[in-house]
């Protein structure tokens, strides 16, 4: 059965923001120093997947920006442009019928754009062992990541740990817990946090939509009837806005009991915020990290990044101080989560130069 690669590549990553703009997401920025974040994602996956069955959901207004930044990568005609942002059910929905009406039934090995992953031969390993179990038993499979530390900005899985399995039985998914609780998950064991990686097939995972959430199924079927005809875009606009936007998490894997989890250890990191630029390059004796022309006088676990200008800190700890052509932005380190609250203020004032 052939292997395909969905995508998903249409947050705004607002809390990178004055670096990530509507136009610049973060899956557009290149935030290692080696490439941006939706071709190293291509890339990893393109160690198990062939570049011709890799798909990209989008926004629509990121669409052409996208199709220029993985040139070559991905075919055009793969990269699909979400009319409304509606939530990643909605989005892998989509993708699962695009393949399975255009291409026939397939393994989807689903994935955010926008991850970091520090062993690639591990992860590609981990990988092919999640198709294989979602090919030999037509179950939900998701990528769960061996918890290093007490993370609270992370969902956990709870699964139930059998000694030589390829894959677990997933008991229940977990929101982002307080420090408390995740401490006692990793303390318990049993608990790994979500990857948002799931691999399943096109046929079982459209099966799961028409049992639990019906309410997104029809629409797409709808869509999914207009596929490959002249009125495929103008059925697309006009249905795809209504559909309700919920995560496929709380509308799918929340209530089915086919879920299986595979275990991943291989450097993974979410890079959501400021505070994780700390994984992607190296702290100082003091614990700063900075990129671009920066200069930390006597500082402590400051963050800084420029993009031209010179950033230069004396006597402070804890901060982020991240420098753009046309915006500064300083925040408390602890707060780092809090700077989509920034966007959220620019749009309630209008300044959409800004966004």
């Amino acid at each position: 059965m052939d292997v395909y690669g969905i995508i998903m590549a249409g947050g705004g990553g607002s809390r990178f923001w004055p670096l990530s703009r509507q136009a610049t997401p973060k899956q557009l920025l290149n935030l290692t120093g080696k490439d941006l974040m939706v071709n190293e994602t291509l890339d990893r996956m393109g160690l198990v997947i062939p570049g011709k069955n890799m798909y990209i959901v989008t926004n629509c207004t990121q669409a052409l920006a996208m199709e220029q930044a993985v040139h070559g990568r991905v075919l055009p005609g793969q990269i699909l442009a979400e009319p409304a942002a509606r939530n990643t059910a909605a989005c892998i929905g989509y993708a699962a019928f695009e393949v399975l009406k255009k291409r026939g039934d397939g393994i989807l090995c689903v994935a955010p754009s926008d991850a970091y992953i520090r062993d690639w031969p591990a992860f590609a390993a981990v990988l092919e062992t999640a198709v294989k179990a979602a090919e030999q038993t037509n179950q939900l499979v998701t990528i769960g990541i061996q918890p290093t530390f007490p993370a609270t900005g992370y969902g956990y899985i709870q699964y139930a740990p059998q000694e030589h399995a390829a894959a677990h039985k997933v008991l229940q998914f977990k929101e982002k817990p307080d420090e408390a609780t995740a401490k006692r998950y990793l303390a318990q064991g049993g608990y790994a946090w979500n990857s948002g990686m799931f691999i399943w097939k096109a046929s079982v995972i459209l099966e799961q939509y028409r049992r639990y959430l019906p309410q997104v199924y029809e629409p797409l079927e709808c869509i999914a009837n207009a596929m490959g005809t002249a009125d495929e875009q103008q059925v697309l606009r006009e249905v795809y806005p209504t559909i309700p936007s919920i995560s496929v998490d709380y509308g799918i894997l929340e209530r089915s009991s086919d879920v299986w989890m595979v275990n991943g250890d291989f450097g993974w990191n979410d890079v959501g915020s400021w505070d994780m630029l700390p994984v992607l390059h190296p702290a100082d004796e003091q614990g700063n990290v900075t990129v671009g022309d920066c200069l930390p006088l006597d500082c402590e676990n400051v963050i800084g990044y420029s993009s031209g200008r010179l950033v230069a800190t004396v006597g402070v700890k804890d901060l982020i101080v991240v420098e753009t052509p046309d915006a500064v932005m300083v925040c408390d380190r602890n707060h780092a989560q809090d700077v989509k609250s920034i966007v959220e203020e620019l749009k309630r004032q209008g300044r959409t130069e800004l966004l």
